[in-house]
């Protein structure tokens, strides 16, 4: 029995850690030639030593997918090496977490450094503007592809802090559906996943919270974070052929939180 996604070449960004990393395990279980992209040279090799003996069918770029140079290197060596492009996945970006490095960058805005924004903005929305448009002219020249966002419940509710990154997250849905409606004639499909909080290096801080026993089912019906593998089932979903009249949809994985009314 083949891989659901044999024969298919995919780039994953983000593929260091939490939710990318995930997704990227599972492509290459499934069949897939997958790169790997992000920041960290030393956990993208991790991930490679770790999936073993997979011969040539996973490569890695570190790279700054804020940057379009660099972007457009990614996906271009995915191309060059693996010799076609069929699935994107956006999964690069920055979160809570990221205060540790830019202390300003998930503040309200008012309290928000327009350097700060202008960064966070270019990592978390550029990331995905910069790989998509180089992956979308190499997909019209093959007969089309699957670009998967990762956006989060974040991107559909107002929330007090982060106005940056929500702002992105908010862009990226609207991007999708605007990608989607523009080349499903090329035979590209774009669609976006909502994670809900996710047991990532990203919400480490309120991990212990969220999943206290005092605490859990107040703001989760199912009581508990979620697990970067629940979101790559989705993500494996909407990038397979299974999807393949799934085109601007919005797959929301978060245990039914925002289902769940204000207590």
């Amino acid at each position: 029995m083949t891989g659901r996604l044999e024969g298919k070449v995919a780039v994953v960004t983000g593929a260091s850690s939490g939710i990318g990393l995930a997704t990227a395990r599972r492509f290459v279980a499934e069949g897939a030639q997958v790169l790997g992209a992000a920041r960290s040279r030393e956990n993208l090799e991790k991930f490679v030593s770790d999936l073993g003996d997979v011969g040539d069918s996973v490569a890695i770029e570190a790279a700054d997918l804020s940057s379009e140079a660099d972007a457009n290197r990614v996906i271009d060596a995915a191309h060059k090496r693996f010799g076609r492009l069929d699935i994107l996945v956006n999964c690069a970006g920055v979160g809570y977490n990221y205060r540790s490095v830019r202390p300003g960058s998930m503040d309200a805005l008012a309290d928000t450094s327009m350097e700060d924004w202008n960064h966070t903005m270019a990592i978390d929305l550029g990331s995905v503007v910069h790989c998509s448009r180089r992956a979308i002219q190499i997909m019209m020249k093959s007969g089309g592809g699957s670009i998967v966002n990762i956006s989060s419940i974040l991107g559909l509710v107002g929330q007090p802090d982060a106005h940056a990154y929500t702002a992105a997250k908010g862009a990226i849905i609207n991007l999708t559906r605007s990608l989607a409606i523009t080349y499903a004639k090329s035979g590209i499909r774009v669609n976006t996943v909502c994670p809900g909080y996710i047991e990532t290096p990203m919400v480490e801080e309120f991990k212990e919270q969220l999943n206290s026993e005092e605490y859990r089912y107040q703001w989760n019906p199912m009581g508990r974070m979620g697990l970067p593998d629940e979101i790559a089932s989705g993500v494996l979903f909407l990038a397979s052929d299974e999807a393949s009249y799934c085109n601007g949809a919005l797959l929301t994985i978060d245990g039914g939180q925002l289902s769940a009314a204000p207590s």
